[in-house]
């Protein structure tokens, strides 16, 4: 890598990204170290003192973890980018349009694979040790290498169906390609959406509809009132690899469905089970997932178009020793340098999330017509899934696409 003004603001901006992941991880370790062995007055009955100091080890452990882990992978990418590898990692000639797709691909799969492997130490501690310390962890070491090669499988077909038709228009419209790139993987990430639950999904779990007839009944009247119609209400045996609890819509049209998990039938009652859906039902009737996915893809057009100015800049190339004839590799010299840039971005994301996460609350309290089912739902969750009652206000600010749980059943027991 050249020595010059881009380099150094591209070192500058990765180095800051991971200096601050650092610091806010610290920063929200100590935090709970000095506040976090007082019992929130709201979670009293719900959670002891021993298993608070459960939820703080297991908060901690983590942490430490994802340090360690996003250091060394990081570190391992900057050396590939700053010492010149990707020019080795690079090996097909390009003659056509057709070639071009193929040598991109190829490359992205040799480090994109290079990457996988190192990653995969470390889910296996997450799994085998952290998960399993808790009690989290119901797999086994066949369970989990099926789960990674499934993983590794499907991750290669969707840069396949995602990137293919990125790189076939970065050379068949050169330059209009930013536009019609956006057309092609808008239509891939709608398609995705559409499958995901009737062909992904149950790649990796088992769906049923719900067994407990009372309380599908319950579901689907629930839905009936705000109008969402669905193609069924599922139940998933995640309880096959975890212990964590949870459920979710996903889906769209005639593929969209409400699953819940096995670990929520077994915790909870119907009214908590129906507080949890109606918070996702506000989502649903609040507009929620269109607004987030209107903003998002207005993200992507603005950034592939930047993308466009940036790839034709003969000064990126050179900085970094790049072959022009194989822009693939500045489109992901440029994909790493959006992603170091959107984590400083990523504040205005999260506000409007929890924005969002209230809205729903607020919702669902007024569609049961009592805030309880859902404040005790989110008790349970908090202690059954070890969830962290004391984070730090400025990383809740920066990381938390949801209130942290004290706040949001303080918001849902406040009297009106």
């Amino acid at each position: 890598m050249k020595l010059n003004l881009v380099s150094f603001a591209f070192v500058a901006i990765y180095v800051l990204q991971l200096v601050c992941s650092v610091w806010m991880e610290r920063l929200n370790r100590m935090h709970r170290m000095k506040a976090g062995n007082v019992i929130p007055d709201q979670f009293r009955g719900f959670i002891d003192g021993g298993q608070l100091a459960r939820i703080n080890d297991y908060s901690t452990e983590n942490s430490r973890m994802f340090v360690i882990q996003k250091s060394f992978l990081d570190g391992v990418l900057l050396v590939l980018i700053a010492g010149g590898f990707l020019n080795t990692l690079d090996f097909m000639p390009v003659y056509s349009v057709q070639s071009f797709v193929l040598a991109g691909l190829s490359f992205i799969f040799v480090l994109g694979a290079l990457l996988y492997i190192l990653e995969l130490p470390f889910d296996y501690y997450h799994t085998f040790v952290i998960e399993e310390k808790y009690g989290f962890n119901k797999s086994d070491t066949k369970m989990w290498m099926l789960d990674t090669v499934k993983s590794a499988l499907l991750s290669a077909f969707f840069l396949v169906l995602i990137l293919g038709p990125l790189l076939w228009t970065i050379r068949a419209f050169p330059h209009h390609w930013w536009f019609w790139g956006f057309v092609l993987v808008s239509l891939v990430q709608f398609l995705l959406v559409v499958l995901y639950p009737v062909v992904i999904a149950p790649m990796f779990n088992t769906f049923q509809p719900l067994q407990d007839g009372d309380l599908s009944e319950k579901v689907r009247r629930l839905a009936e009132r705000v109008g969402m119609r669905t193609s069924g209400i599922f139940q998933m045996d995640a309880g096959r690899r975890s212990t964590h609890s949870n459920a979710y819509f996903t889906g769209i049209g005639k593929t969209k469905r409400i699953v819940l998990f096995d670990t929520l039938l077994n915790a909870h009652t119907h009214e908590e089970i129906l507080g949890v859906l109606a918070h996702e039902m506000g989502h649903f009737r609040l507009r929620h997932v269109l607004k987030s996915y209107a903003l998002s893809q207005a993200g992507m057009f603005a950034g592939l178009y930047v993308t466009y100015v940036l790839m034709n800049w003969g000064v990126l190339y050179e900085t970094f020793g790049l072959n022009s004839a194989h822009s693939y590799l500045a489109l992901f010299v440029i994909g790493i340098f959006w992603q170091k840039i959107g984590f400083f971005v990523r504040p205005v994301l999260t506000n409007l999330s929890r924005r969002f996460e209230r809205q729903a609350d607020a919702f669902a309290v007024e569609l049961m017509k009592n805030p309880e089912p859902l404040a005790v739902a989110l008790k349970k969750m908090a202690g059954h899934n070890l969830s962290n009652l004391n984070p730090h206000p400025f990383y809740v600010w920066f990381y938390y696409s949801h209130p942290p749980l004290v706040d949001r059943v303080n918001r849902l027991e406040r009297p009106a």
